[in-house]
């Protein structure tokens, strides 16, 4: 059937998906981490009270 054949890896095209997936998720942490460190500083900073008003 047309469609349905498995492909083949090229090794050099896996370790390049491999690493823009690793590459995403340590930004993806590394980011998350500054904002939690920075966030509400910045939120203070900028919009002069609480980041949670309501």
């Amino acid at each position: 059937m047309p469609g349905l054949e498995i492909p083949t890896w090229d090794p050099e095209t896996a370790l390049l998906i491999g690493t823009i997936l690793l590459e995403a998720i340590v930004l993806y942490v590394g980011y998350g981490g500054l904002e939690r460190l920075f966030g509400p500083y910045l939120m203070n900073l900028l919009v002069g009270g609480e980041s949670n008003a309501q």
